[in-house]
């Protein structure tokens, strides 16, 4: 089972990997860059939550783990 600040870690670093993404697409299709930023933002507050949520269920569910003896 991982850590919460290893959950918090992995969250972070993907988030930042995604928002900067969904910024990228975004002005790619509307040449704005306060609307992308924006978009990204909210994005990023939302999508965070969920993953770590996503996240922390997945560590309550023990189907196909392995245990190292």
């Amino acid at each position: 089972m991982e850590s919460h600040l290893r959950t918090i870690l992995k969250t972070v670093t993907w988030r930042i990997i995604a928002t900067i993404t969904a910024v990228i697409v975004t002005y790619y299709y509307t040449h704005d860059w306060r609307l992308s930023l924006v978009a990204g933002g909210v994005m990023a507050i939302f999508k965070t939550i969920f993953y770590y949520i996503h996240e922390r269920v997945w560590n309550l569910i023990h189907w196909e783990r392995k245990t190292i003896k």
